[in-house]
């Protein structure tokens, strides 16, 4: 199986990659970045690309894939819904509606959050929006849409969050957490629970298009 990737290196982005390395049914990711990362493996392709509203230069490289999974996205905080929906919305429409059209049979997985809005009208900036790009991409046909709805997150595996108020927050909270998952199991996942459940839907299919915090665990 082969796999695209974007977002690699955000918090989520970091824990789906070194799932989809680890996992031996994945022969190959190809992961979209405005710069190289500095991580170097057997299977890692990067596929340098600045404009990520529009892929036609890199369209050849993006074709014989399998699955997506699309990790890229920003915090709402300080910014405007306009500035929350370019990234939010724009860019992850951009890249699912290229792909679908040269990869007709592939499965795109989306990292969502908790709270998403799928009604599109409610008061809530963030939610809304993220709800609109969840339909969007629900209306576009490919062989199937996941949508992923994490909560809080545990990073592993010396994984770190880039923004600077969440690194302080689980350093406060880390030992905490592990606690809270034994008390409370789904209001918490792993960036290692969370890469596996976007692998499994990505290649072998989940019981429903939306995965909230109980399903991300339990696939």
């Amino acid at each position: 199986m082969k796999v695209l990737l974007f977002g690699a290196t955000g918090m989520i982005g970091q824990g789906v990659l070194r799932e989809c390395l680890l996992d031996p049914e994945i022969s190959e990711v190809r992961s979209v970045v405005r710069r190289p990362s500095g991580t170097a493996h057997p299977k890692l392709v990067e596929i340098m690309h600045e404009d990520f509203l529009d892929f036609t230069a890199i369209e050849d490289q993006l074709r014989g894939l399998d699955a997506c999974f699309f990790c890229l996205g920003v915090s709402s905080a300080g910014l405007s819904e306009a500035a929350y929906r370019r990234v939010t919305y724009d860019l992850p429409l951009a890249a699912a509606t290229t792909l679908c059209r040269v990869n007709p049979a592939m499965t795109f997985g989306y990292i969502s959050g908790a709270g998403a809005d799928s009604s599109e009208t409610g008061r809530v900036m963030w939610a809304r929006v993220k709800g609109q790009i969840e339909n969007a991409l629900r209306r576009l046909p490919f062989k199937a849409v996941y949508l992923f709805r994490p909560g809080a997150i545990r990073p592993l595996h010396g994984i770190r969050s880039r923004t600077p108020l969440y690194r302080a927050l689980y350093v406060v909270l880390g030992p905490f957490l592990p606690l809270l998952k034994v008390f409370s199991p789904d209001s918490l996942t792993t960036t290692e629970q969370l890469g596996r459940a976007m692998i499994r839907a990505g290649l072998h299919g989940a019981p429903q298009a939306v995965l909230e915090m109980r399903d991300i665990n339990r696939l």
